[in-house]
């Protein structure tokens, strides 16, 4: 392995800088290269070259992203296409997509150099917007792509197809369509089911219907999902990966399929969704107050 870029997320500084520290010395021991992006809040240290993200492509083998989920989907979207595979170090809560706990850094790292390992490659969205059959926006998700109200408490109507066959008209606060793995963020919030992320499809889930009737629907990742907001005056927005956003109008069109592109997630030696997923759902429990 020739070199390990470090993408941290500078607003957990003090578990960021203990963990850099460590990583620094089990690789300075083995002798490799480590690249860090440039920032206000980066401290100098031996052994680390500091580069422009975009540089890490050509010299990084690997991205060890330092964070929660969300820092994985920014890191995610900011390399879509370059085929650096992600290993994340979990430093946020849930942390679905970073697999490693900080106490089992130096472990990862040796089975990462060791080989012991599958890259595992994440279905994403492409997501266009079209007003008055004119394309305004377009974006690339690797979690989910959501449609909802401004902030007044009102409903949205969504007129939502799948290959251009009505689907439903959902009056509700919101709809959301996820990948596998945006499967257990907002979607699973709204009611939607845990889809193993090896799997092929899209997850379409309304958000508090004005409905008798709510269930999640699961499509082919090859079939095309499309919302026609019937917004009238009401504000409604358009989010990707809950960090980018975008104000629809009425009568909008979002078009949602599968990208041309995947996001490669390191998968270490002996672990499997499945156990993940039972570790991830009981720590949230665990930390659950005690009811009175």
């Amino acid at each position: 392995m020739k070199g390990i870029g470090i993408v941290p997320n500078w607003k957990k500084r003090r578990e960021v800088e203990a963990i850099i520290t460590r990583i620094v010395t089990f690789c300075q021991q083995r002798n490799i290269q480590l690249f860090l992006p440039q920032s206000d809040e980066l401290v100098a240290q031996e052994g680390v070259e500091v580069l422009p993200l975009e540089s890490f492509v050509g010299k990084a083998d690997v991205v060890i992203v330092l964070g929660g989920d969300g820092t994985i989907l920014r890191v995610a979207r900011q390399f879509s296409g370059s085929h650096l595979p992600i290993l994340g170090v979990n430093l946020g809560q849930m942390g679905f997509m970073a697999e490693v706990e900080p106490p089992m850094l130096e472990t990862s790292l040796q089975k990462l150099l060791d080989g012991h390992y599958k890259v595992r490659h994440r279905l994403m969205l492409s997501c266009r917007v079209f007003r008055q059959d004119r394309p305004v926006a377009e974006y690339t998700a690797l979690n989910d792509v959501v449609i909802s109200k401004g902030p007044f408490s009102r409903i949205v109507y969504a007129d939502t197809y799948v290959n251009d066959k009505h689907l439903e008209t959902y009056p509700s606060d919101g709809l959301i369509v996820s990948t596998p793995t945006g499967s257990t963020g907002y979607s699973l919030s709204a009611g939607g089911p845990i889809v193993n992320p090896a799997l092929d499809v899209m997850i379409i889930t309304p958000i508090c219907p004005h409905l008798l009737h709510h269930r999640s629907v699961i499509v082919s990742s090859s079939e095309r999902v499309s919302i026609r907001t019937l917004t009238r005056k009401d504000e409604v927005i358009l989010t990707v990966d809950g960090q980018v956003g975008f104000s629809l109008q009425d009568e909008d069109v979002v078009h949602v399929t599968r990208a041309p592109l995947t996001t490669p997630i390191i998968q270490l030696q002996g672990s499997d969704f499945y156990t993940l997923m039972h570790s991830k759902l009981n720590k949230v429990i665990q930390r659950e107050p005690e009811r009175v």
